[in-house]
């Protein structure tokens, strides 16, 4: 997401309403219902963590335990249980 000037994108009597409620301040614009993108859908992070989860899974069947887990991903016990817990309902 990037900052554009208002001043070059709404007409004037549109960015004089906005000033009555935000003067000089910054403000996001939802996208339209229509036009929304899902999380992760322009990055590869959402491939990333399933390689991450399915890791953590695989390590976890080859022995390791939890908290060896939990400080090996930087991620609470909690976290590790979860993600367990996910692939092996994905795997079953």
């Amino acid at each position: 997401m990037s900052y554009q000037k208002a001043k070059y994108i709404l007409p004037a009597k549109v960015l004089e309403l906005v000033q009555e409620y935000v003067d000089g301040e910054c403000i996001y614009i939802p996208r339209k219902s229509g036009n929304k993108k899902d999380w992760g859908s322009q990055t590869f992070i959402r491939k990333e963590l399933a390689d991450r989860n399915m890791q953590i899974y695989q390590d976890y069947q080859s022995g390791y335990d939890l908290r060896y887990l939990s400080d090996q991903y930087y991620l609470s016990l909690k976290s590790i249980q979860r993600i367990i817990r996910q692939e092996k309902t994905k795997n079953n």
